[in-house]
């Protein structure tokens, strides 16, 4: 699922083996993240992953199998995740790549502000050419 989750979102780890993400989510899982797993008929169908930082809930990543989309899985997952998991008087915060126009949809949907702007500088082609203001 997270693999499908990277590739769907445009993450440029979507390049990274199998092994790679798994050793990350491992990380992630025996730190002080917390997942979710969300079952019909006890096939996952959707997950969550986030980290309470004290002030505020961290949404790191949120999935529905894409076979499962379209239903309201994502919608009622949320939900759960408000009203049954998470503090009810933290804010939570989720960041969305900026190509990922259908999740920032979804979050916009189920009631998020836009709050701030990450940006990215890469780092030149050539890294053997120096660059000189003059």
């Amino acid at each position: 699922m997270n693999r499908e989750l990277i590739e769907d979102e445009g993450h440029r780890n979507r390049f990274k083996p199998i092994s790679w993400l798994e050793q990350r989510m491992r990380g992630f899982l025996t730190g002080e993240y917390k997942a979710v797993v969300f079952k019909i008929d006890e096939r996952p169908v959707a997950y969550a992953l986030y980290l309470d930082e004290g002030n505020h809930i961290y949404l790191r990543q949120f999935f529905v199998c894409r076979d499962q989309r379209r239903r309201g899985i994502s919608r009622e997952s949320f939900e759960t995740l408000k009203k049954r998991i998470w503090p009810r008087d933290k804010p939570v915060t989720v960041g969305v790549l900026i190509e990922n126009r259908v999740g920032y949809a979804f979050w916009k949907a189920v009631g998020f502000k836009d709050y701030s702007m990450e940006l990215e500088m890469p780092p030149p082609d050539d890294l053997g050419e120096a660059h000189h203001l003059d």
